[in-house]
């Protein structure tokens, strides 16, 4: 499916929208969250356009998985992360309000407070920044 034209993701992926992209392959690309709900939280999306989980094919859906697991490893060794939740909303009843398939990898620290779902606010950008070097492979 080719890129949507209105979708927030399909620019970021294909670089006219700015993002702090964190890992890259042939089929897909992770950049941080900019309303993170904890250090490191960051997006792993396909490269090809999937509204959601429904719409991705399996060999997209697959790889990124592959790439979410890459990055809650990193989350692990790097950022010190006790535990990783990997997250997909599809449709808005589930929370979803980006149309274009995501698994969020959201670190989780012992006695953090983060309660899901959490409530998306603007993260500090030196701290996203200061995250996304250490996961940046």
């Amino acid at each position: 499916m080719p890129a949507d034209p209105d979708c927030l993701f399909c620019k970021i992926v294909a670089g006219e929208l700015p993002a702090t992209i964190v890992d890259s392959d042939d089929r897909t690309v992770a950049f941080m969250d900019i309303n993170p709900a904890t250090r490191g939280h960051a997006l792993v999306v396909p490269r090809e356009h999937a509204a959601d989980l429904l719409a991705i094919s399996e060999d997209d859906l697959g790889a990124c998985a592959r790439a979410a697991q890459r990055l809650a490893r990193r989350a692990k060794d790097r950022l010190g992360a006790d535990g990783i939740n990997l997250l997909n909303s599809s449709g808005v009843a589930a929370w979803q309000t980006v149309f274009h398939f995501h698994i969020h990898v959201v670190p989780r620290y012992d006695g953090d407070p983060l309660e899901l779902p959490w409530t998306p606010a603007p993260g500090d950008e030196a701290e996203i920044a200061a995250a996304a070097q250490e996961l940046t492979a």
